[in-house]
């Protein structure tokens, strides 16, 4: 239960729609402090509960091994009134700068959209055609974000919120960090939501097969998770899912679920189930029909 109310703050801004944000620093290290922002959809909820989303998801990412943005849950009081909030460690430093997808995608002239279209071929000719790193790891690192965004259901992974670090003195970028997190887990699912979910398996089943949707579009249309995956349509995103998912663990993801503070019996409850249900009907079932592919067409393993 870390209180960041008295914590000194600092002069730096950060961009972002979802909620508001302030620099503070916190044991020596800088941090951003992601307030809750207003659930627009549920308009039921005081706030949505994109701070616990933001929290679980990095954590979830990082239980699967790839690098992710540290975040860390608590509180913050002002004028009487007490919020759950979330600190992600700010990761630049020392000359480096985040740069977004959308900045390196605005390098492809011949690109038919801007920066921040998410049209999925535009994605892929700018992973291809790209010079600031090797091809296939950028491949390799967006695909495999993919496979762990459908498990934890994000609607909002545009070009703006995933990226780079860029070195001011080597001129050199590497893959930042995953962060922004904050919109998978269904951050506008209330109490009776959540309850409703649970009892009722038409509604368990329209929050796995057909919402949330990706943000990533194909011919203008936002990508439907499990048709998407279960098509087995690019090559790339097989080859990811087959490297990811031996590397969830459900028995420790759901160890997170329950040491997350702040949260009921009911959330606890509700997030495993999502989590569980969406490995076991989306990617575990795009998995084994890939490797039945395979073997009816002889491929290898």
């Amino acid at each position: 239960m870390i209180d960041f109310t008295n914590l000194p703050v600092r002069n730096k801004t950060y961009a972002g729609a979802n909620g508001r944000k302030i620099s503070v620093v916190y044991e020596g290290d800088l941090y951003m402090l992601k307030f809750p922002g207003v659930s627009r959809i549920n308009t039921e909820m005081s706030y949505a509960n994109g701070c616990i989303s933001e929290y679980l998801g990095c954590h979830i990412f990082e239980s699967i091994g790839i690098p992710v943005q540290k975040t860390l849950l608590g509180t913050y009081t002002k004028n009487g009134n007490t919020k759950i909030v979330v600190a992600c460690k700010d990761f630049t430093s020392n000359g480096l700068v985040l740069q977004d997808f959308a900045s390196l995608k605005n390098t492809i002239i011949d690109s038919t959209h801007n920066g921040y279209g998410t049209e999925l071929s535009d994605i892929l000719q700018t992973l291809e055609e790209q010079t600031a790193m090797d091809p296939q790891i950028l491949s390799d690192w967006f695909w495999d974000m993919f496979i762990v965004d459908t498990l934890i259901g994000n609607w909002d992974r545009h070009n703006g919120n995933w990226g780079f670090l860029y070195n001011m003195e080597t001129d050199k970028i590497s893959l930042a960090p995953i962060y922004d997190c904050g919109s998978c887990l269904y951050p506008q699912a209330d109490n009776s939501m959540m309850q409703m979910v649970l009892d009722s398996p038409a509604e368990l089943e329209a929050r796995i097969y057909e919402r949330p949707l990706s943000g990533i579009k194909v011919n203008g249309q936002k990508i439907q998770y499990f048709k998407f995956l279960s098509s087995l349509k690019y090559q790339d995103c097989n080859r990811a899912l087959k490297r990811i998912l031996p590397k969830i663990d459900m028995d420790k993801i759901c160890k997170l679920v329950d040491e997350t503070p702040f949260i009921s019996d009911l959330q606890k409850t509700f997030y495993k189930t999502m989590l569980r249900e969406r490995k076991e009907r989306i990617l575990d079932f795009s998995h084994q029909k890939l490797l039945k592919r395979e073997r009816s067409k002889g491929y290898e393993r």
